[in-house]
């Protein structure tokens, strides 16, 4: 079975890579339509989750086929489990951490071409964003005996090592329209791993460590919405070879296929899509239903679809157009004025 992290191995993690893609910026909210999602809900108060400075990873992903027919990609959210204490160890059980306190973390989601035969390595798009991900809560006493150290979740009354939280990086300045199955990696910056690593900095000699040595990528059990490719396998790239489930070639992103061993593992994201309409005629016969506006927000009705464009080919052109004059965009849901 894979050697992941739920509450209590020993287990140091991950933080940013800079490759391409907006400046340093708070993580926005999730928005489009839900192509792809294995994000539980509710979020419980930590995940399984992957290491990257304790297993020498530098990045983490999976092959994806997206649902429904939206593809242009507004976003990319990511479950980050943190181990990070302000002050104290998680490991020496004196952790200590300001309600609400965050460090800022430069992550990197790139998107790959899904080759049919081999992996080629070939990147379509790639975003780094600068996100704020919280330091998990101090060390409670409600935690005892083999939990003592660890933090206490009030809604599940459950001790955990780690906290869980979604993190957003936006794709939406890219225009980019997604191919059904993709290829995605995640990636950052660890004092040894990562396509830069910090190595040694002050933070490296105090009991807490670097906060990015203490971030690791959540894990859940399945897709909910989309397919996982290979339920078998997940993409990683270690510099360690028996990190690696098949114990093959090290050092290189690639498919890490073992049977049973990424079995009920899969990283924990969401891809969130717009669907615009190109023409009226898309809007009618109940299409509005699957079509949204460029920022991934469905349509109430038929109506509001067809204002939207109108509302669009009015700016694009400069004036309202003759022949959309009469269009009902102001009407309500359950409208049956418009063509079937």
């Amino acid at each position: 079975m894979r050697r992941l992290l739920l509450t209590a191995v020993p287990a140091l993690a991950l933080v940013g890579a800079l490759l391409a893609g907006p400046a340093a910026q708070a993580a926005s909210s999730a928005s489009g339509v839900t192509i792809y999602n294995s994000i539980p809900t509710p979020l419980p108060g930590n995940l399984v989750s992957q290491p990257f400075e304790a297993q020498q990873v530098s990045e983490f992903g999976d092959k994806v086929t997206f649902a429904g027919t939206a593809r242009l990609l507004k976003d990319v959210t990511i479950t980050m489990s943190s181990w990070a204490c302000q002050t104290g160890s998680w490991v020496l059980g004196t952790c200590a951490s300001t309600p609400g306190a965050t460090s800022l973390v430069p992550i990197t989601v790139k998107l790959y071409t899904n080759d049919a035969n081999a992996f080629s390595g070939t990147s379509f798009a790639a975003v780094t964003q600068t996100v704020a991900v919280p330091y998990r809560p101090s060390a409670s006493a409600n935690c005892t005996g083999t939990d003592a150290g660890k933090w206490y979740d009030a809604a599940s009354a459950t001790c955990f090592s780690g906290k869980a939280a979604n993190v957003t990086i936006d794709f939406s300045a890219l225009n980019v329209t997604l191919p059904n199955t993709v290829i995605y990696g995640i990636s950052y910056n660890t004092s040894n791993y990562g396509p830069t690593p910090y190595g040694p900095l002050p933070c490296s000699s105090t009991p807490q460590g670097c906060f990015y040595d203490s971030l690791n990528v959540g894990v859940s059990a399945s897709a909910t919405t989309g397919t996982d490719v290979d339920p078998d396998g997940a993409f990683l790239n270690s510099a360690t070879a028996s990190v690696y489930c098949d114990g093959g070639t090290a050092g290189t992103f690639r498919n890490d296929h073992s049977p049973a061993c990424w079995t009920g593992y899969v990283p924990s994201v969401r891809f969130g899509a717009a669907n615009p309409p190109a023409s009226k005629d898309a809007c009618k016969r109940d299409g509005w239903k699957q079509l949204t506006d460029d920022n991934g927000k469905p349509f109430k009705n038929q109506g509001a679809c067809e204002s939207y464009l109108k509302d669009k080919n009015d700016k694009d052109h400069g004036g309202q157009n003759q022949d959309d004059r009469g269009d009902h965009g102001g009407q309500n849901s359950g409208d049956n004025g418009h063509d079937k």
